[in-house]
């Protein structure tokens, strides 16, 4: 008898399953549709600029072969002159009709834009932005600028209709960040771990954690102001309870709360009451260097003809990078001066306030101390002295108690925000009775 004809494997005969890559992220998936609007403006704003820049070079060569300019310093005259004005005003009146469709689309994309999730990333890139030119953005009403604001757990608060957790509570901390960063960025890794002061620190005091947002692109005193009246609003809403508010300030964010203090001071407001303790975390209380370093290359760009043109691209950097140069935390120290002018250090003295306990934490890449380090090397962006407030003058010097000062070493700037080391040390200063529990330097 005949075999049977063999079965086909239909199984064996199926092609493989081919499993798709995942989707490739790209940069524009933190893109929302309402960023088109601030995109067109910064766009407008660069042709501009850049058309000025050409001019400036132009006019520089027309005037080695003795040709005259135009009515301004920089500019050429005649068809020339009259060219670059045509770029100009073409490139404005553009961007002006651009930013006018898309103003009356806002509140559609707004409404497109309310499920997006808040992207850290996106978040980052706005707030560096804001840092670099956040004067310019507020002051051209880009939507890319940054509105101050409290923050809770990620959310956005208002002063007088806060969270029950928050209402309730006797004590809280406040966290301030530094130049181009945000709230977020307070959430760092330590040994592989999510860390974040705020958490650390409330849950050893049992207090909630408030994070402020600002555009750190603006004067230190202007983001003074504004925090003046976002504290006032938080004491004095009816039914308050805070008694007790601990602030930790990061580099310019120390700069923010003592131009509050001060301001406030002078206007005889209630909240500084509430505050007992602040923190200053690589904080330029008498500049940074790196700012001064720019003020010098714009005094050489300055300095030709040929490369005049050019210090408009380093006079781009916001008010709040200038008032770095020296520290400045009130309105007098600017107004009236030209920020990019190299000029002497005239700011006004503005002590530590009374009645707080303060507290100043410098960092240095250095091993140990010497004159040099000290000086030049401090966390790579702010000298150790400036960080503790010691000043060459005495009456410009910063009267932290010895004990109140903690130097974190081989630690840089951005380390401060998740050094083992800088929290057990702020646990031992605002919960004492926590030290047992953590880990020493």
């Amino acid at each position: 008898m005949a075999d049977p004809k063999p079965k086909l494997d239909i199984q064996a005969a199926a092609p493989p399953t081919v499993t798709p890559p995942p989707p490739k992220k790209t940069p524009l998936q933190h893109f929302r549709a309402t960023d088109a609007r601030g995109v067109a403006q910064l766009a407008t704003q660069a042709t501009v600029g850049v058309t000025r820049i050409v001019e400036g070079v132009h006019q520089s060569v027309l005037r080695s072969l003795g040709t005259t300019g135009g009515k301004q310093p920089g500019q050429t005259s005649g068809v020339t002159g009259l060219v670059y004005r045509s770029v100009e005003a073409i490139a404005q009146l553009l961007g002006k009709g651009a930013d006018a469709v898309m103003a009356r689309l806002q509140p559609l994309l707004e409404m497109t834009d309310q499920a997006a999730p808040e992207s850290p990333q996106r978040e980052a890139v706005l707030a560096a932005l804001n840092g670099v030119m956040g004067d310019r953005l507020a002051a051209t009403g880009n939507p890319f600028a940054t509105r101050m604001t409290l923050r809770f757990r990620g959310i956005e608060v208002q002063p007088q209709a806060l969270p029950a957790e928050l209402a309730s509570s006797s004590k809280a901390i406040l966290l301030i960040h530094g130049l181009c960063m945000n709230d977020l960025q307070w959430q760092t890794q330590q040994d592989g771990q999510p860390f974040d002061h705020g958490a650390s620190l409330g849950a050893a005091m049992q207090a909630p954690a408030l994070y402020l947002r600002y555009n750190s692109g603006r004067h230190v005193s202007e983001n003074g102001a504004a925090l003046c009246a976002t504290l006032e609003q938080l004491v004095v809403r009816p039914g308050n309870t805070l008694e007790n508010l601990a602030v930790v300030a990061h580099s310019m964010g120390g700069l923010v709360i003592r131009s509050a203090l001060h301001q406030a001071t002078e206007r005889g407001q209630r909240w500084p009451a509430a505050i007992k303790n602040i923190v200053f975390l690589g904080t330029p209380h008498h500049g940074a260097p790196l700012e001064r370093a720019g003020n010098w290359v714009d005094e050489l760009l300055g300095s030709t003809p040929w490369s005049a043109p050019f210090a408009r691209l380093g006079q781009l950097r916001s008010a709040g990078i200038t008032d770095l140069r020296y520290g400045l935390v009130a309105d007098a120290e600017w107004r009236g001066h030209e920020r990019f002018r190299r000029q002497p250090d005239r700011r006004l003295h503005v002590p530590l306030p009374e009645g707080i306990a303060c507290y100043a934490v410098a960092a240095t890449v250095a091993a140990k101390r010497s004159p040099l380090a000290d000086r030049l090397v401090g966390d790579g962006l702010v000298p150790l002295q400036s960080a503790l407030g010691q000043h060459k003058d005495p009456l410009r010097t910063l009267a932290f108690a010895k004990s109140s000062q903690y130097i974190a070493w081989r630690t840089h700037h951005m380390a401060l925000l998740h050094s083992p080391q800088v929290a057990a040390q702020m646990l031992r200063w605002l919960a004492p009775a926590q030290d047992g529990a953590c880990a020493g330097p």
